[in-house]
């Protein structure tokens, strides 16, 4: 009882689903049973006069002297198992659900009348259930099942009538028979989903609205935009998702899904169910095929739990296209809350990724922009660093916006549009995506010789030609060396599980980190081709001298904005001083000098 009764479930709030669960089921009982009985089905929850006390009563099969014995007060029994075969609108399954109110109460009384037997009333009562008396009591004609619950003093709160009405409003909503809280129905509103009486058709805006206003019950921390059906080919579920109204960026995962089980509410956590790209998604299905566990707050990973997510992600990806064709103003919203999630999406999926493809905004330094208008500036580059790096310096001298490749899917998202549609994506920062910016140009020995030793602070002098022309030299980080860094540091041991780090490894043991970044000297740049010919003509002189000492001023203060912490940047002083010092150089120069 002990293990069973106190440590089945996990909060004591359940113990009341249960009993719920049991008075619908005896509901069910008599209508499977009793061909001529008519009534509508009651099950009614209220608090006595008593202080701390809690009734659960139902006008369903009740239960004869010979039953309480055979079923209430046996472990693991239960006749609602019995009758399975006959019903799948029946809830129970183990015969361990009664055990949970000795969990809350410290007296459980049990007063019933079997339609078997109309003329006879029976009062169950025990305090531990491991003990039990029956009795005959006096007998009003009226057939069901009263469960009063004298609760223990941390558990009184249950009998409160706000609480109350929540628990029903949390775990009923979708039950068939009318549920009552005192006199109020908790469940009369219909799921959108279930057919309407006499076949009336809805309005579409009409229809809409009550789907976000029964979604809005159950959406905790956002407000719905939409809903999208839940349209089974493979299982038995059916329901309803819908889209949040709260942006999403990479980390952020507010998945819910409230899973019912023949009308009572299982599990209102079950995300698993949805994809893992969907953090932006909530919903509510049913099901009659869905295994719960013994405890019922948990689903078994069976061939039922498998096809129920597939029949959610085609919904999914088949309700974002249908909400693309025919509500545009919708979709956009949709696109400005949650475009980065929905690129992430889209590389799960290539119906999505087909629907995305020219939807959604790729961030850039020049704000977001679709994948058309940078189309418009030829090949594709893609910054592979932080925001303010050479990339950004690179590309506002060429005049073209340059892909924030950082940001979370944005990269693999790209690649697979090129891949499809053809473009040229320029990587810039990697060595590949390098040697399509910057074309590595001959420089006789003796003249990089003395480029390196102005000009290099560690980085390897790369003679190269390159757009635009008026830019003279820049650093580029090796992006792949600084990844490859990263990851083989001592912090990556300890926040990496070790499988995961060994397959990191295999990859980046594959990466030259020997060169941490290279400087390219711009050959079609005037000032580099005439600094080049005077060297050539004369020497260095103080002339020359002074003009290498601004370039190599003015390469530091370029990557003073780069995150790369590179040896260079930490000059930034005195390549503030140095170039003061050429200014006033040029000031007091006699205006007769060359």
């Amino acid at each position: 009882m002990s293990v069973l009764g106190k440590h089945l479930y996990s909060t004591p709030l359940v113990a009341i689903r249960e009993l719920i669960q049991n008075a619908h089921d005896s509901i069910t009982r008599r209508r499977i049973e009793c061909a001529d009985w008519r009534e509508a089905g009651c099950l009614r929850l209220d608090s006595g006069r008593e202080i701390g006390v809690l009734r659960i009563t139902d006008n369903g099969s009740g239960l004869s002297e010979q039953e309480i014995h055979a079923f209430l007060a046996t472990i693991g029994a239960g006749y609602t198992r019995i009758l399975r075969a006959q019903s799948d609108a029946l809830i129970g399954m183990f015969g361990l659900g009664f055990l949970s109110a000795f969990v809350v109460a410290e007296q459980v009384t049990v007063t019933t009348t079997s339609y078997q037997d109309p003329g006879k009333t029976w009062r169950y009562q025990s305090q531990n259930g491991e003990s039990y008396t029956v009795e005959a009591v006096a007998n009003d004609g009226v057939v069901g099942t009263c469960v009063e619950l004298k609760l223990r003093e941390e558990f009184r709160y249950l009998a409160s009538a706000k609480t109350i009405e929540r628990l029903l409003g949390h775990y009923c909503a979708l039950l068939p028979e009318p549920v009552y809280c005192g006199e109020v129905r908790i469940n009369e509103i219909a799921p959108p989903w279930r057919p309407v009486e006499g076949n009336v058709v809805e309005h579409p805006v009409q229809q809409r609205k009550r789907n976000l206003a029964f979604a809005t019950r159950f959406e905790q921390q956002f407000e719905p935009i939409c809903t999208i059906p839940v349209k089974s080919s493979d299982s038995d579920v059916r329901g309803m998702l819908w889209v949040q109204d709260g942006g999403t960026y990479s980390s952020s995962d507010n998945r819910n899904l409230h899973v019912f089980v023949r009308g009572m509410l299982l599990d209102d956590d079950a995300r698993d169910l949805l994809p893992r790209w969907a953090g932006f998604i909530g919903g509510v299905i049913e099901s009659q095929e869905l295994t719960p566990t013994a405890s019922r707050e948990d689903l078994q990973r069976d061939a039922h739990y498998g096809r129920a997510q597939a029949d959610l992600l085609d919904s999914l990806v088949k309700g974002l296209a249908d909400i693309a064709a025919s509500q545009p103003a919708v979709w956009r919203r949709i696109l400005s809350r949650h475009n980065e999630a929905l690129m992430a999406a889209a590389l799960c999926s290539d119906e999505l990724f087909a629907l995305l493809i020219d939807a959604v905004r790729i961030p850039t330094s020049r704000g977001d922009l679709q994948l058309s208008e940078l189309q418009g500036h030829g090949p594709i580059h893609v910054s592979l660093g932080d925001s303010g790096g050479f990339e950004d310096m690179v590309c506002r001298a060429m005049q073209i916006p340059v892909v924030k490749g950082n940001r979370y899917a944005v990269h693999s998202f790209l690649r697979r549009w090129t891949q499809l549609r053809g473009g040229k994506l320029i990587e810039i920062g990697t060595e590949k995506g390098n040697r399509q910016l910057f074309s590595e140009a001959e420089l006789p020995a003796e003249q990089a010789e003395w480029l390196k030793q102005r000009l290099c602070d560690g980085e390897l002098l790369v003679p190269a030609r390159f757009m635009p022309a008026h830019l003279p030299l820049v650093v580029v980080p090796d992006r792949d060396a600084e990844l490859k860094e990263r990851l083989e540091s001592d912090e990556s041991d300890q926040r990496i599980a070790q499988s995961a780090l060994l397959l990191v490894r295999q990859f980046t043991s594959k990466i030259n980190a020997d060169v941490k970044a290279r400087l390219y000297v711009n050959l079609d740049n005037p000032a580099i081709a005439c600094l080049l010919n005077a060297y050539r003509g004369q020497g260095e002189t103080d002339g020359i001298r002074h003009a290498m000492t601004l370039l190599r001023s003015m390469k530091i203060v370029m990557l003073a904005g780069d995150s790369s912490k590179l040896p260079a940047a930490q000059g930034l002083t005195g390549a503030l001083r140095d170039i003061g010092t050429l200014v006033e150089v040029l000031v007091q120069r006699p205006a007769t000098a060359n």
